[in-house]
């Protein structure tokens, strides 16, 4: 997949059946891999019992994001996959709901001085969901499993 640009894996994301039969958009991703911002609409087939949204939808969108953005990112010396995640539910969610994933320069700089000094990382990423209020609906900690390919094997 590295040599798709962001634009083409955006539509392919968008056009992917998983995503687009829970209602999750992809609105953004940027061309220099560092921001990406979902979204997840309230439909009638996504919402639970207690007619907010269904928790596995919140959680399915923040699935790929920061692993496709360092997987583009870092390039093909490494190994990147989501290696854990961890949900927390803060309050209801009623409204369409949207999540944005940032890579700061920062980020980059410590991932990248870590992997001097360690064959393998697992940094964890926190991203919040809100509502179109702003409204913090879940929070989301991703943790991603970062290695060289040579010491992978």
């Amino acid at each position: 997949m590295k040599h798709l640009n962001a634009r083409k894996l955006k539509l392919l994301m968008n056009l992917w059946p998983p995503f687009w039969g829970s209602g999750i958009k992809v609105l953004e991703l940027d061309e220099n891999w560092q921001y990406a911002k979902i979204r997840l609409r309230k439909y009638w087939f996504n919402r639970n019992y207690v007619n907010t949204h269904y928790g596995g939808a919140l959680f399915s969108m923040t699935d790929p994001f920061y692993m496709l953005l360092l997987l583009h990112k870092l390039g093909r010396d490494y190994v990147v996959w989501d290696k854990k995640a961890e949900i927390k539910f803060i309050k209801p969610g009623r409204k369409d709901v949207y999540a944005e994933f940032k890579l700061s320069e920062q980020d980059l700089l410590d991932i990248n001085l870590q992997l001097k000094e360690q064959d393998v990382i697992e940094p964890v990423f926190e991203v919040d969901i809100h509502d179109e209020d702003g409204q913090l609906i879940a929070k989301v900690w991703k943790t991603i499993h970062i290695a060289r390919k040579e010491s992978a094997k």
